[in-house]
């Protein structure tokens, strides 16, 4: 895999006429229209806008987790609208890491068993080691056995950290991760978060209303109306 990120390392997520429409009372809603760019490896790059302005659909049309209508998308140089929908799930278990702004921990399991579950799902052996680590990294040593309902927001949020780059992906999306968050809270994950992507090399691509967020990234891609302006 790393041989294909040099070769692709110009441009690891090439969007091109990236379009977006759905059916609404008869008539067709366009999201997105004619989205197009590049992103270089270990780059982080915000995407912004008002709410409505197609955000969202974009980072979940980049996750795979939604189908374009038009136009192309390629991760490594594989056009991901090739793939059907366990060839895209195959890809993010790959490849793709996830940040929440709800944090998305399963309720009955302790920070440890959060982020050692996506380690597991691959038979990762030392998931429990490499999860302690990482949890120990972001502060949470003492709270390896607390359930997110005895962690407070920041601490859930730090967990999800750890999860998303426990895997070390190649690519990671993140949604409104400081959305629910204090300022002087959201301020500390911010600089987790860049410090992590850092240690780790990881693409970072992210959607956030919070300036002080998007500041912290190499570029800043901006939407209205489903455009970039």
């Amino acid at each position: 895999m790393n041989s294909q990120i040099d070769k692709y390392k110009s441009s690891i997520i090439n969007v091109d006429n990236l379009c977006k429409t759905v059916s609404s009372n008869n008539s067709d809603l366009t999201i997105l229209s004619s989205v197009s760019f590049k992103i270089k490896a270990a780059e982080s790059v915000a995407i912004i806008g008002a709410s409505g302005s197609g955000k969202s659909t974009l980072l979940s049309l980049l996750a795979g987790l939604d189908v374009a209508s038009s136009g192309s998308i390629e991760i490594l140089g594989q056009s991901i609208g090739k793939f059907d929908e366990d060839g895209r799930a195959a890809l993010r278990n790959q490849l793709i890491g996830f940040v929440f702004q709800s944090f998305q921990l399963l309720p009955n399991l302790t920070a440890l068993e959060n982020v050692m579950l996506p380690l597991e799902l691959t038979g990762n052996k030392n998931a429990k080691k490499l999860a302690a680590d990482l949890l120990d990294r972001v502060g949470l040593s003492q709270r390896l056995t607390h359930t997110p309902n005895q962690l407070s927001g920041g601490e859930q949020q730090r967990v999800a950290l750890a999860r998303a780059f426990v895997t070390r992906p190649k690519i990671l999306f993140a949604d409104e991760p400081t959305g629910n968050l204090d300022s002087t809270t959201g301020e500390y994950i911010i600089d987790l978060l860049f410090e992590l992507n850092r240690e780790n090399q990881t693409t970072l691509i992210l959607v956030t209303h919070d300036q002080r967020l998007a500041e912290h990234c190499d570029r800043i891609i901006e939407l209205k109306a489903g455009c970039i302006i």
